[in-house]
C-alpha cells in the first residue's frame, strides 16, 4: 500500500536507462550491485516481483522431479500460484511452522528424501524472514545453514521483509543473509518502491536465474526507471523501518483493550487480530466503509508502513471500538 516517496519520483524521472535484457541499463546495474553488496552475495538480479524472485530461486537450483522443503504457510508454497510445480515440475514438501516462525530442523532432516528412484530428490530448503511478522534468530539461521551444508541442500530465504528483520536484530542486512545461498529482497512493501525485487546469491545461480527470468517473461527493457526507486529504497528507507515497528506496537496496544479481539504482535510492522464470533468480515467491511483497509484469511492482518501516521493509528483504534459499540 506504500506510495513512492518524492525522492523516488525524482530519481525515476531522471534515471539513466538502457536495455536491461542485454545488461545495458546502468541504473539496473547499480541497483543489482547494491543489492549484492548489502546482502553479501556475489550477484543480484532485478525482477518485477517477489513471487518471480522466489520462483527463480527454486528453478535455478531444482530440476524437473526435484523437491524443495518449505513451511505449510510459506508464501512460496501457499500464495504464489503453485509456480514451482506448474512451471518447474518441482515438488514442494510443506512442513508446519513452529510458533516462532521457524521450521523444526529435526523434522526438516527427517523429510530429506533418500537417494531412491521412488522419491523426489530433495535439493532446497526455503525459509521465510520475517514469517508472519516474526524474526528468525541468527542462531537458528546458522543451524539451518549447517544442516543444509551437511546434507547437500541449498538454502533460500524469502526475504520479502528481511530488512525489517535486520532492523529488529540491530545488525546489517548481510548478517541476516550470511547463511543462505540465495535471498529474495522486496523493494516495495515497507521500503516503499513502486515495484520490483532482487534475487541475490551466488554468481552461477543468478546466471541461471537470469535465463529463467527471460523465459518467464520477466526481461524488461528500460527498467532503470523502476530500479532508480529501488536504489532510493535501499539507501534511504531501511533506517526508518523501526518507526513502523513502534507504530505497530502502539496499534496493538490500542486494540488489545477490546474484549472481543484476540491480538497478536511480535516485533515488526504486523499485527494479527481474531474477532470473536467469526466477525472478521463484518469488521473489515465496517473499516473499509470508513477508508481503512485491512486484509487477511481467518485472522485480520494490520500492517503499518511509512504512509501511516500516529494520528491514523488513533483513528483505527477509535473505529474498531466504534464497531463493537
Amino acid at each position: 500500500m506504500t506510495q513512492p516517496t518524492a525522492a523516488m519520483r525524482s530519481a525515476m524521472a531522471g534515471a539513466a536507462v538502457g536495455d536491461d535484457v542485454y545488461g545495458e541499463d546502468p541504473t539496473v546495474n547499480r541497483l543489482e550491485a547494491l543489492g549484492g553488496e548489502l546482502t553479501g552475495k556475489e550477484a543480484a538480479l532485478f525482477v518485477p516481483s517477489g513471487t518471480m524472485a522466489n520462483l527463480l530461486a527454486i528453478m535455478s537450483v531444482c530440476s524437473r522431479g526435484d523437491e524443495y522443503i518449505c513451511g505449510q504457510e510459506a508464501h512460496c508454497y501457499r500464495l504464489e500460484g503453485g509456480g514451482a510445480a506448474v512451471l518447474g515440475s518441482v515438488q514442494p514438501q510443506p512442513l508446519t511452522f513452529q510458533a516462532d516462525g521457524t521450521l523444526d530442523l529435526g523434522q526438516v532432516a527427517e523429510f530429506i528424501k533418500p537417494d531412491d528412484p521412488h522419491c523426489a530428490r530433495t535439493r532446497l530448503l526455503c525459509l521465510e524472514n520475517t514469517q508472519g511478522g516474526k524474526v528468525l534468530p541468527l542462531s537458528y539461521l546458522a543451524q539451518a545453514g549447517e544442516l543444509c551444508r551437511e546434507r547437500g541442500l541449498s538454502l533460500h530465504l524469502d526475504g520479502a521483509r528481511v530488512a525489517n528483520a535486520a532492523v529488529v536484530l540491530g545488525v546489517p542486512l548481510e548478517e541476516v543473509t550470511r547463511q543462505v545461498d540465495s535471498v529474495s529482497l522486496c523493494l516495495s512493501k515497507g521500503l516503499g518502491a513502486p515495484a520490483g525485487s532482487l534475487l541475490c546469491g551466488r554468481s552461477e545461480v543468478v546466471a541461471i536465474a537470469r535465463r529463467w527470468r527471460k523465459v518467464l517473461g520477466g526481461g524488461m527493457r528500460q527498467a532503470g526507471v523502476l530500479a532508480a526507486a529501488g536504489i532510493v529504497a535501499l539507501t534511504r528507507e531501511m533506517s526508518r523501518l523501526a518507526m513502523d515497528h513502534e507504530n505497530a506496537r502502539i496499534l496493538a496496544e490500542g486494540v488489545a483493550g477490546v474484549d472481543e479481539l484476540e491480538v497478536t504482535w511480535s516485533s515488526t510492522n504486523m499485527l494479527f487480530i481474531r474477532v470473536s464470533g467469526g466477525r472478521e468480515g463484518e469488521l473489515t467491511a465496517w473499516l473499509k466503509a470508513r477508508g481503512i483497509l485491512v486484509g487477511g484469511r481467518g485472522s485480520l492482518r494490520l500492517v503499518t508502513h511509512r504512509d501511516v501516521a500516529r494520528e491514523d493509528l488513533e483513528r483505527v483504534v477509535r473505529e474498531v471500538k466504534g464497531f463493537f459499540r
